[in-house]
């Protein structure tokens, strides 16, 4: 479950990574593992055709939830987590133990823990050398029992990256503050995770990175059509109760022409289970989705989510 660790960089890694700039708005993932993530990146700064985000804290705080998640889940010896630690920009020198939990493919392992030693008053100044990591000692817990942020200025974070499989080994580079950038984002897993973008799907069937904002319909009314299927569905079950999918009609304002179960088609006129009240309800959810104006292509199958 870890993402692969880069490699050793050349000049021209180096180079590359330092090189000016050209930051987008968009959303990252790695598989299923972790994400959907917003974030801001340069699409030319790649590992291996991997991206490097950069993200703001609130996310970064969602990012170390699930971190945490897979490595309770799957053992830390198969997982890196990020660790936000909260304080004050007047707060006092501050001492956090981060303990890592058991490795479930070694023998033998005990759980491992760091210490990360916080100057509150250099984060803004300094955030590189603000924190400092060290060996959990018995001193060291000894001095975050003792020590509380306390404080009353503006709320500082540090994050805390720490790559347990490699912490016994002695690398300095198994754990690691991550330093904003400039404006104030936090690259996490750069160079290293097998970030990749989002993608969304078009009514039409054409697949587009996630910053990529239209195709035939905006990504927005895709996300709004993708939440509206699922009332679709529910309408239409009141009189259908095994309605499995629909067919939209989208020459004009979008309209639903066919219903059915499995296989069969179920009757839309008299005689069947729909009355004009309900299809009409269904319609209309579609068009808050959808907008009234015609869509290209089409017809288009909606499939509902099975039955609770």
């Amino acid at each position: 479950m870890a993402p692969p660790l880069r490699p050793l960089e050349t000049r021209t890694d180096q180079e590359e990574r330092i090189r000016p700039r050209q930051m987008i708005e968009t959303r990252v993932c790695i598989d299923d593992t972790l994400g959907p993530f917003d974030c801001k990146l340069d699409p030319a700064n790649r590992w291996n055709g991997w991206l490097s985000p950069h993200f703001p804290l609130d996310t970064a705080r969602q990012l170390s939830a699930q971190t945490l998640q897979l490595a309770e889940e799957y053992g830390y010896d198969h997982v890196d987590t990020i660790h936000v630690i909260e304080g004050r920009a007047d707060s006092r020198d501050t001492v956090h133990i981060i303990e890592g939990g058991p490795f479930r493919h070694r023998k033998n392992d005990k759980p491992q823990a760091v210490a990360v030693r916080i100057n509150w008053r250099n984060v803004d100044r300094d955030a590189a050398h603000a924190a400092r990591i060290t060996e959990a000692t018995p001193q060291a817990r000894k001095a975050a029992r003792r020590c509380r942020p306390g404080g009353r200025g503006a709320s500082r974070a540090v994050i805390v990256h720490v790559r347990w499989q490699f912490l016994d080994e002695g690398s300095d580079t198994a754990a690691n503050v991550v330093t904003p950038d400039s404006d104030g984002l936090f690259p996490i897993g750069g160079w290293e995770w097998t970030w990749h973008s989002v993608s969304w799907w078009c009514l039409c069937g054409a697949d587009h990175e996630w910053h990529i904002p239209r195709c035939h319909l905006t990504r927005e009314q895709v996300q709004a059509f993708t939440e509206a299927v699922p009332q679709v569905g529910a309408i239409l079950r009141r009189l259908a109760p095994g309605a499995t999918a629909a067919l939209l009609e989208t020459v004009a304002a979008p309209r639903i022409v066919g219903v059915v179960e499995g296989a069969t088609e179920l009757n839309l006129g008299d005689g069947g289970p729909f009355d004009t009240e309900t299809l009409g309800e269904a319609d209309a959810v579609l068009r808050a989705a959808l907008g009234t104006d015609p869509i290209q292509g089409g017809p288009h199958w909606i499939r509902f989510p099975p039955n609770p």
